[in-house]
Order: C-alpha cells, then structure tokens, then sequence
C-alpha cells in the first residue's frame, strides 16, 4: 500500500476538483483500487503503486487540460477524466505530460523545450552535482530553478538557495544607495524574475521571510554547510577557482547543486581568471559530478539572439 500527495497550484483548486468535488468522485469511479481525499490545494490517493502512478498522470492530464481550456463544461471534463488520454497543445512536438517540470504561477507549463535541456534534467535526476554550461538564453538557469522549485514542492528539499557572485561588489558596490539589500538586488534580479515565474507572489513573499528561499551572494555562503536544499550557482564564471573551491565544499549530505555558467561572458577583473572551466576539467569525470554542454541550438529567447551569439563566436 502506497499514499501520495499531489498539490494542485497552477489553477485554482476549487475548478481543479469541480463542485462539490465532483471531479475528485470521477477520478474515484475511474480508480476504484484507490482511496482519494482532497483537501485545500491538495489531493491524497492511498492504494497500489502502479494504480497511483496511473492516477497521477491522469490528474496531470487533466491540470494541462484545464490551463489550456479553462472554461471546460462538466460534462467535458467528466469525458476527459473516464476516456483516453487526450491530445494537448504540447503533443505536436511529441512531449509527454511527465516532461513537466512544474507548473507555475498563472498556470504557465514550465518543461525542457531542447534536447540539451533534456539532458540537463536528467543529469540533475542522476547527479548531486551538475555544472550547465553554455552561451546566453539557453535556459540554463531557468531549468535549474525549475528543478529546485520541483525538489521543494515534492519536499525532496526543505530549502533553495540561489547564489551568485557579485563581480562589481567591491569600491563601486559602496558608492551604490541603500542598505545591503538594495546593494546586491540588481544582482540577483534575474533569480527573483525566474522563481516569480514558478510560484504565486504570495507563495513567493512566505517563502522568502521564512527562510525556505535564500537568495544571496556567492561570498556570503562562506563558513555554511548547505544541507537538505537545492543550491545553484549562477554566473559561475564570474567566480575565481578560490570561491568555487569554497562554494563546493559547503555540500551538506543531502544536497544537490546545479553551477551555470557562460564562458564567453567573464566580467571578472584582468587580474582574476575564471575559476569554472578548471572546475569543469577537474570534476567532470568525478561519479556524482555531471557536466552539460549546451550550444546555440538550445537559445530559446528571440530568434536573433541566435545569430548574435553565431556572430560574435564567428
């Protein structure tokens, strides 16, 4: 006997289960050797792995469904949840439902849209540690944000920490106004972008005051040990073989870390060399250690960020 909980937040949930739950009863006539009971955003299913694992697709099935055509009838919804497996907008490019990372907030699907993704996502699955490296709007920070929100909702994780290093965080950074804060938020911008992307704001704002979401820079992670968390490192190449060293080795012994980095971007001063390709040479071949290389094939901004990127590389 198996229980599994599965939380429904791309939608709101009272559309999720229907009227007097009465999609939560179709799913029950339609897995019989299951006992299902919803409560707020969630859905508890208790009875044979092979039967739960049946109803989870079914019910992601459904979730798609409804994000893409939020004004089904019952009576569609009912035929969805008692027929075959239906045909959504991502079954053109022949993925599958299980390719969903998560859904995020405003019921955006957030998935691996290249073959390099997909090969990011499943390095994170078989490794502790993974260095992602490849030019400009290859998704490579996003997938990782992805997979850590993933981890944490699935409570694989307690905690997400995103770090990066803040290369002009030395005289300049004092002469910028504000506290501390103020200082390195233009820095990590782009990681606050990417989780508001995934989680509701009011999720988001909890998450960030009760500590389940740290966002900082890369020299505050000095004298910590990262346990039971999903860490990446963004902009890695920014960082020296020093701070890498020192980022690593704050592994705690359930963690995973996903470092991104693009080597045609360094922004460290003249006197400073990059730390992340030697990090790269020196660990790939490590067991549990996983290096993915992704190209401008995997550029899923604009279309001429592609060129650009052929351009300047030529």
């Amino acid at each position: 006997m198996t229980e599994k909980t599965i939380r429904v937040e791309a939608i709101n949930p009272s559309i999720f289960f229907g009227p007097e739950n009465k999609n939560i009863k179709y799913l029950q006539n339609r897995f019989p050797k299951l006992k299902l009971t919803s409560r707020g955003d969630e859905i508890k299913a208790s009875g044979p792995i092979d039967e739960i694992e049946s109803f989870e697709l079914k019910l992601n099935q459904l979730l798609q469904y409804l994000i893409q055509h939020p004004n089904m009838t019952e009576t569609e919804i009912q035929t969805l949840l008692g027929g075959e497996p239906v045909k959504t907008e991502s079954s053109n490019d022949k993925s599958l439902v299980t390719d969903v990372l998560v859904y995020g907030a405003r019921g955006k699907v957030i998935k691996p849209r290249t073959k390099n993704q997909h090969v990011l996502v499943k390095a994170s699955e078989n490794n502790d540690i993974v260095f992602a490296i490849g030019p400009a709007g290859t998704g490579k920070t996003y997938v990782g944000v992805a997979l850590a929100v993933k981890a944490l909702k699935r409570k694989e994780v307690k905690k997400i920490i995103l770090a990066r290093p803040a290369v002009e965080a030395g005289e300049s950074l004092g002469f910028l106004p504000g506290d501390l804060k103020e200082k390195i938020d233009p820095y990590l911008r782009p990681l606050y972008d990417s989780l508001l992307d995934m989680i509701p704001p009011d999720k988001y704002m909890k998450y960030m005051e009760n500590g389940t979401i740290e966002i900082i820079p890369l020299a505050f992670m000095r004298g910590r040990t990262l346990d039971n968390c999903f860490v990446i490192l963004d902009e890695a190449q920014n960082a020296t073989d020093t701070q890498l060293k020192m980022f690593l080795t704050r592994m705690g012994p359930n963690a995973k870390m996903i470092i991104t980095g693009d080597m045609s971007q360094v922004d460290l001063p003249r006197h400073q060399q990059s730390g992340l390709g030697n990090a790269t040479r020196m660990l790939g071949k490590i067991k549990g250690i996983s290096v993915v290389e992704l190209t401008v094939l995997d550029v899923v901004r604009h279309k001429l960020v592609k060129e650009i990127i052929k351009a300047y590389d030529a």
